[in-house]
């Protein structure tokens, strides 16, 4: 026996953004036994951590990079922004807060799926302990989730990277970005939507002409320039929150892996991790991931179709 999960379609003024498929990688239906084997891999483990990837938010219409034939690597010759070139460079600067000031109201805009709402559920069940998730995209509290772990920061809060003091601290200003993109209202009135391919921080792709006379302020405390709490490739995580997930790992009974291909290492830790303290490992993702060789249950799938039939019988 199949079954597909129904997915909402996230509606941007009356209008259909994407479609909740389109960016997710050709597949087979799943079939129901893995909606079973799942289950039983989770029902005596009250304990359970999750690492969520970008293959959930795919399902919301959000693209991830590497996904064959929809990510953004196989869509176009753009890659992501390098934190070196965002902090050195004026113009890598602008470039990026043009492209991600026009998406933002989109990419805000998106809602969770069923595999977040499911989560948000589980949670509230006590059958999993907390979420370390490499989205950006805080569709996990919008759904609902307490124990969140944002390992790769949030596209939601901006913060300022001006240089440090000789005690080595440095400018402590944030804000919402929804605020800061009042403040770009202002400062940038003429500007167009004119965008074509949204990315998977909400940066979209713009002509130069729109970038060129784009306005960024600076930071209103200590002058410095300002940057999205996004650890972008190159940078590291903040070594606090790879402190916190390592107790989340300790503190655990199994980890269940969502919708990742575990190629950066940040996310392929855990699984390390986990491993070293002989704990148990699902993943559930389309096709192969670097962490399948140490995975105790591996199952190629749409994390969709398996969230939405997870203990259904209990509900």
């Amino acid at each position: 026996m199949r079954f597909l999960a129904r997915l909402r379609v996230p509606q941007i003024n009356g209008n259909r953004f994407y479609s909740s498929s389109m960016f997710v990688p050709a597949h087979e239906p799943a079939h129901e036994s893995d909606c079973r084997r799942l289950e039983k891999f989770l029902e005596d483990k009250p304990h359970i951590l999750v690492l969520t990837g970008a293959g959930i938010s795919t399902e919301s219409g959000i693209p991830d990079y590497r996904s064959e034939g929809v990510g953004l690597y196989a869509r176009s010759n753009h890659k992501p922004i390098q934190h070196g070139d965002f902090v050195k460079s004026e113009a890598t600067r602008k470039r990026y807060w043009a492209r991600n000031y026009v998406g933002w109201p989109r990419f805000s805009s998106i809602a969770p799926n069923v595999t977040h709402y499911t989560l948000a559920r589980l949670e509230r069940e006590g059958r999993i302990s907390g979420i370390v998730t490499q989205n950006v995209d805080r569709l996990h509290g919008k759904a609902g989730s307490k124990e969140v772990v944002e390992l790769h920061g949030s596209g939601y809060d901006v913060i300022c990277i001006g240089s440090q003091d000789e005690r080595g601290k440095g400018c402590n200003y944030r804000i919402d970005r929804h605020e800061f993109q009042h403040i770009l209202d202002q400062l940038n009135p003429a500007m167009e939507d004119n965008s074509t391919a949204m990315r998977p921080d909400g940066d979209v792709e713009l002509s130069m002409e729109y970038v060129q006379g784009f306005k960024i302020p600076p930071c209103p405390q200590c002058g410095g320039n300002l940057k999205p709490q996004i650890v972008f490739f190159g940078d590291n995580v903040p070594m606090p929150r790879i402190e916190k997930v390592v107790r989340m790992i300790i503190e655990s009974d199994g980890v269940l892996v969502l919708g990742s291909s575990l190629t950066v290492f940040s996310g392929y830790r855990i699984i390390l991790q986990a491993k070293e303290l002989g704990l148990p490992v699902a993943i559930i993702n389309i096709g192969a991931t670097r962490g399948d060789p140490k995975a105790d249950l591996k199952i190629s799938a749409r994390c969709g179709e398996i969230m939405s039939n997870l203990f259904k019988s209990n509900r």
